[in-house]
């Protein structure tokens, strides 16, 4: 007998390839505003590194209710260009509206993403559970091809928590009548998909890609997502 009923998922940096999708978009970007043009040497390596810096600053601060979802979109090119002491105001002021239109078309996601959904569809409902800003997410789910295999995505706009506020895996579950030991999370970030699922004292599975180092203590950690089969 199968230990869960359900699964939850995590969506970027998860299923859909965040750093990937992002730096594509953010490629273009960088040509067609001419970001180089808004102070000394700022080179392509340098806004990319830089930018994956202040977004996971931000979205930390985002995920604890520190900023708006206004003040994330609105902040990130600004804080980016000046840190590599540009001019922000040479800079379009609707840029963080453009990438935000842009980038959840991108449609990579990670290795072996969909033979492991496809395996596990076939034995258990799946759903997504995201702190992503509800307008973007579906467009993701379409653009990579994911949306067929989830019965439903569950936002932190929708649920009224972030992770990893148990009040997010609560709304899941009451919406689909689970109950914590039917269910397990699966994501990549400690801080919200773990340190959450614990709260809701929901079993996890950490998505380690990079095999970074940690102290943490989990039930489950998969550095390829096929690995979860071996584990469900």
């Amino acid at each position: 007998m199968k230990k869960y009923k359900y699964i939850f998922f995590d969506l970027d940096h998860t299923l859909w390839d965040f750093e990937k999708n992002s730096t594509l978009v953010l490629k273009d970007l960088f040509e067609e505003h001419q970001i180089s043009s808004t102070g000394e040497n700022i080179s392509l390596e340098a806004f990319l590194e830089e930018y994956e810096k202040v977004n996971h600053q931000l979205w930390a601060l985002y995920n604890k209710d520190e900023i708006s979802k206004e003040d994330l979109r609105d902040s990130r090119f600004t804080t980016v260009i000046r840190n590599l002491g540009g001019n922000p105001d040479l800079i379009s002021a609707n840029l963080g509206e453009v990438y935000l239109e842009k980038s959840p078309h991108m449609p990579h996601v990670f290795p072996n993403t969909f033979e492991t959904l496809e395996a596990l569809k076939s034995q258990y409902p799946l759903y997504i559970i995201t702190n992503g800003f509800e307008e973007v997410q579906h467009i993701k789910m379409e653009a990579s091809k994911l949306a067929p295999y989830f019965e439903a995505v569950f936002t932190s706009e929708k649920a009224g928590y972030k992770k990893p506020h148990k009040g997010i895996f609560n709304f899941a579950m009451e919406t689909i009548e689970a109950q914590p030991e039917e269910c397990i999370m699966i994501g990549d970030n400690f801080d919200t998909d773990i340190a959450g699922a614990k709260k809701a004292q929901i079993d996890h599975i950490f998505f380690n890609p990079t095999r970074k180092k940690h102290g943490k203590k989990i039930q489950h950690e998969v550095h390829d997502l096929i690995q979860i089969l071996d584990i469900l």
